[in-house]
């Protein structure tokens, strides 16, 4: 009897034919927008496949009563209850790299853009303005200090397009030991160092206790005057009013932000950011282009699959 393996939201369908036989696939993106019915669509269900808006909590694992495997559509954990999978035995599978590219570009334009300050003048020209002279005012990257907070893979993968553009990069990760072959490349400092030097700001720190809401109103005051920041990692590290409070001031010199608390943002959340200088919003797509989006529903389908066909293992 087939494997049968539900998918709550959208895939590039080109990677289901890699399933193969041996599986039936239950493609039902619209699930993510019914709770009700997701918890009836994955009761019979081997294994799903979710990106970062399906919540695989104890209500959802208890409907699943037969699961082994969840493939994610992405990195973020966020909405998975790891401990709860971990004592039923249920292995979870991030697409682990599929987007690191595609994260790594956006940071790299973000930090372009808001540095030169010179492509957000459309709706000003379209209606007939010419405004050349604050436009002007913008600088170049080169020489300018990268600080990367966090140093994982994606960040690792900043500093690769960076240095070519002529960025000094520093960075702080007390994960990575002083010998780690990194600090060859990135000069390694403190977190207040980083701080304090950085000229662009790009954050890749895992969420826990320790990092929520760590770039707080101290925090941004104690970052350079006229630096960027950029998140592309959790929206629950920053305090979003506060940096919205830093650009009206002008103390920061711009942000990009495409991770929120909460996501999707309402209306009142969504009110905070209507008027703010020099910030640039996307709805969490850092990630998401089209090459990545083929790479990661690829994985995906693969470690799903992978799991699936191996044999399955007792819960003790």
């Amino acid at each position: 009897m087939p494997h049968q393996v539900v998918i709550t939201e959208t895939i590039d369908t080109r990677a289901l034919s890699r399933f193969g036989p041996e599986v039936d696939v239950i493609y039902a993106p619209e699930l993510v927008e019914d709770r009700a019915a997701c918890l009836v669509a994955v009761a019979r269900a081997d294994g799903v496949i979710v990106r970062n808006r399906t919540q695989v909590d104890r209500p959802f694992l208890d409907a699943a009563s037969r699961l082994r495997v969840i493939g994610l559509l992405g990195t973020g954990l966020d909405n998975i209850d790891m401990a709860a999978c971990a004592a039923r035995g249920i292995s979870v599978h991030p697409a682990t790299g599929a987007n690191t590219r595609s994260v790594a570009e956006y940071v790299i334009t973000a930090a372009l853009m808001l540095t030169r300050r010179a492509f957000m003048s459309t709706p000003e020209m379209q209606e007939g303005a010419w405004p050349r002279g604050p436009l002007g005012e913008g600088g170049e990257i080169a020489g300018r200090k990268l600080g990367l907070y966090g140093c994982g893979a994606v960040a690792q993968a900043v500093a690769r397009l960076a240095k070519p553009l002529s960025m000094t990069i520093l960075g702080h990760d007390p994960h990575l030991g002083p010998g780690h072959p990194l600090w060859t490349e990135v000069t390694r400092v403190s977190d207040a160092e980083l701080l304090a030097r950085a000229d662009v700001l790009s954050l890749h720190l895992p969420l826990t206790p320790e990092t929520r809401g760590r770039i707080d109103a101290t925090a941004l005051t104690a970052m350079k005057p006229g630096a960027i920041l950029i998140n592309t990692a959790h929206g629950e590290i920053v305090d979003a009013r506060a940096v919205c409070d830093a650009l009206r001031r002008g103390h920061l010199g711009g942000a990009a932000l495409d991770v929120f608390e909460p996501e999707p943002l309402g209306t009142q959340d969504a009110a905070r950011f209507r008027g703010v200088p020099n910030l640039i919003l996307t709805p969490h797509v850092a990630g998401v282009t089209v090459e990545a989006d083929r790479r990661v529903s690829a994985l995906t389908v693969d470690n799903v699959r992978a799991a699936l066909l191996a044999p399955e293992k007792a819960v003790s």
